[in-house]
């Protein structure tokens, strides 16, 4: 039955906004930088791909007048959105204006390609001036309507006194056709008209190209997004229904969900019997029956009956926005490699101009002939382009969050993909972590009625799943305990028929009553009283043996931090393998653990799921915790897995190493085109034409080569889920 269990936790509130001028590393720097230096906001982070900025306000202030002002003034007027918007509609209207400029430009190409042909061919004197003078005619139009992407974005970020990756594209076309008028007009023999409406062209092919291949990378956010839904009807007192936008539901209204509908926001179900189809969250199509008292998660589709339904939550913090929020930080995270392409790209476009204009004052000291030192110059200012260099992390990244989605999996932190890449060794929690968290009672002990009530009474008041299944066995008995005191890995203690008890671990209990502080299974007793115990059985999560022995295949050591008993842990430890297990464990003594670890050298994943956990998550290299894991674990936790099933972990694992191998293949490419294309145009070897082939081509090189990590690697473990694209579509 579905429950509120697989809800991912609240962060802090995080305002959302769109900024469509954002185009590379520089922008983000500039962006960030800005930002920073107001006191309204207490972090922003810049996500390229999504050309998103989150920020955070500081003390949740609303007022975001400044930060407004602000982008406006450094050229990034952002506008707010939803959290579940992705802005499909100006993208496609960018798309299809990018795709008009290509034509227009491809036109004018082949024109003016023609003209130069002849002139190539020795047409001279009047012919050739007439020639050039068409091509004129042809060339500037088409340079000022279709390359006006590159002069706007340039013109912006320069009369802002910055720099960005359209400023030496726009400056070399600028020139190119600028030098080609003066030549014309003084009857020049040579005039560069061709290759700057080629030019701008290829730039045009390679920047449409670059702008699907981002669509294609954020695709998994586009079909989060196709789930929300954009109204919900609402009923009113009277039974009458209406429609609001869905961005107006408050919790407690009362939603009628009709058959055919996606649930709009996260609810608790109050009349009515239907199927859902809960694929986001459990991966399986086959549908699931609720009814009354179900909770359902924002984006489950309705298949067979309405049911009338409560809020619980807003559509900015549904289970649905959430997960997209967590998708969108995949590039948001600043982890050592997204640090250095950052810094690089922000020095890149300064010494670019520099590069180029010591070019030319060397053609020109070496040829005299300053024609040909521009024509070389701006050469250089095209190869030099840093876009392969910006896109590098924030690419690959964002398709690896859209891997590790498909499969079911959550990144909270972008940089938690970088560390992920490094671990070397795996900490497991077992009760709720291995062990699906839901333990049998074996034989319940005979108790007395004084004794009966103060354990219901205690045993309601712990979220720990072994004081659930002793609850569920007992009467329901209200809650007669006072001063209760739950104490994370040891139990819970309260004052009940004015008797101080404990239940929990026995050798906790054990302090204050008599009986063996060894044995299996949690313990009860009043003060000075016998211990009563309640031996429990439990069940290992679908896909544990699978993952165990992927994890030895990848030469991760594993063990097992648990603070249950001996007996406990080697049963479950000797149903695994490769494993070794540490029993009694409190929390202080697994986050000693995990510091010894680092000490010798060991970068540790910590999976857990508990309240006693929490501060062993945090102390990790890098954590993970399954979606049924309490709020405080989901909130400590870098990954969270929305899947039963364990092979979640080294799926998750196998991503990021591949993600760090694309990573570096990426700064490769990048730093191997420019050790080629860059002495090459110093030396004049490199048209401007080329160089707008090789510039764009390496751009795509990189985004193409990040795409690769959507396929699944015939080695990797066998995928979780397998049908997130069919809820998408």
């Amino acid at each position: 039955m579905p429950t509120s269990d697989a809800f991912v936790p609240t962060t802090a509130k995080v305002v959302t906004l769109s900024a469509p001028t954002i185009r590379c590393g520089g922008c983000v720097a500039a962006i960030e930088r800005a930002l920073a230096s107001i006191p309204d906001v207490d972090s922003a982070r810049v996500n390229l791909t999504m050309r998103r900025i989150s920020l955070t306000p500081a003390g949740g202030a609303a007022d975001l007048s400044t930060v407004f002002a602000e982008l406006e003034r450094i050229g990034h007027p952002a506008t707010p959105i939803d959290a579940t918007e992705v802005a499909a509609e100006i993208e496609d209207k960018t798309a299809q204006a990018l795709l008009r400029a290509v034509a227009v430009a491809g036109f004018g190409t082949m024109n003016v390609m023609l003209l130069s042909v002849a002139v190539w061919s020795g047409a001279s004197g009047a012919t050739r001036d007439t020639f050039h003078i068409i091509s004129g005619l042809i060339a500037v139009p088409i340079v000022v309507y279709a390359g006006r992407f590159f002069f706007t974005s340039a013109w912006s970020a320069l009369r802002r006194g910055r720099m960005n990756m359209d400023v030496p594209i726009a400056l070399a076309i600028a020139l190119a056709t600028g030098l080609s008028l003066f030549e014309t007009a003084r009857g020049g023999e040579q005039v560069f008209f061709d290759a700057a409406v080629t030019l701008t062209f290829f730039l045009l092919i390679g920047r449409y190209l670059d702008h699907r291949m981002r669509d294609r990378a954020r695709s998994a956010m586009t079909g989060l997004s196709r789930l929300a839904m954009r109204k919900a009807v609402v009923v009113a007192p009277s039974g009458s229904l209406r429609d609001i936008p869905v961005d107006q539901v408050v919790p407690g209204m009362m939603l009628r969900i009709a058959a055919g509908e996606r649930i709009p926001v996260d609810v608790r179900i109050v009349a009515g019997t239907t199927d859902l189809d809960r694929a986001l969250v459990t991966g399986e199509s086959r549908p699931v029956l609720v009814c009354a008292g179900c909770e359902v998660e924002a984006g489950a589709l309705n298949l067979t009956g309405p049911v009338d339904a409560v809020a619980l939550r807003p559509v900015s913090d549904s289970f649905l926005a959430r997960m997209m929020g967590m998708l969108a930080t995949a590039e948001e995270g600043r982890g050592r490699y997204v640090r250095i392409a950052d810094r690089a790209a922000r020095f890149y476009a300064p010494v670019i101009h520099l590069l180029a204009l010591a070019t030319f004052v060397g053609w020109l000291s070496l040829t005299g002939d300053w024609q040909r030192a521009a024509f070389v110059a701006i050469s250089v200012l095209i190869v030099t382009c840093p876009c392969a260099l910006a896109l590098a992390v924030p690419v690959a990244h964002v398709v690896a969050a859209g891997r590790l989605m498909a499969d079911g999996i959550l990144m909270k932190d972008g940089s938690a993909l970088e560390r992920l890449a490094g671990v070397d060794h795996v900490a497991w929690d077992k009760t709720g972590t291995l062990t699906t968290g839901d333990p049998t009672i074996t034989s319940l002990p005979e108790l007395d009625p004084t004794s009966e009530l103060a354990v219901a009474a205690l045993a309601a008041r712990s979220a720990h799943p072994a004081a659930r299944c002793i609850a569920s066995r007992l009467a329901s008995l209200g809650n007669a305990a006072v001063d209760v005191l739950e104490s994370p890995g040891l139990g819970i203690e309260g004052v009940t028929a004015g008797r101080r008890a404990r239940l929990g671990r026995a050798s906790w209990v054990a302090e204050i009553a008599t009986g063996p502080a060894d044995g299996e299974g949690p313990a009860f007793a009043f003060e000075g009283g016998e211990m009563v115990r309640f031996p429990l059985s439990e069940k290992l999560r679908d896909g544990a043996p699978e993952a165990f022995e992927e994890l030895a295949r990848m030469n991760l050591p594993v063990e097992i931090l648990s603070g249950d008993e001996p007996g406990a842990v080697g049963r479950i430890a000797g149903r695994l393998s490769f494993v070794q297990a540490r029993a009694a464990m409190s929390p202080s003594d697994k986050i000693a653990r995990l510091q010894v670890l680092r000490a010798e050298g060991h970068r540790v994943l910590m999976v857990g799921d508990g309240l006693n956990d929490t501060a062993a998550l945090a102390t990790a290299h890098v954590s993970m915790s399954p979606a049924s894991a309490s709020d405080a674990g989901r909130a400590a936790a870098d990954l969270v897995f929305l899947r039963d099933d364990l092979r979640a972990v080294p799926q998750a694992i196998a991503v990021a190493r591949r993600t760090s191998r694309i990573v570096r293949q990426n700064f490769g490419l990048a730093i191997l085109y420019n050790c080629i294309a860059v002495p090459l145009a110093v030396a004049g070897l490199v048209t401007p034409l080329i160089a707008a082939i090789a510039m764009s081509a390496s751009s795509l090189a990189v985004v193409a080569n990040s795409l690769r990590l959507n396929r699944r690697d015939a080695q990797a473990p066998a995928p979780t889920v397998s049908h997130f694209e069919e809820a998408a579509a």
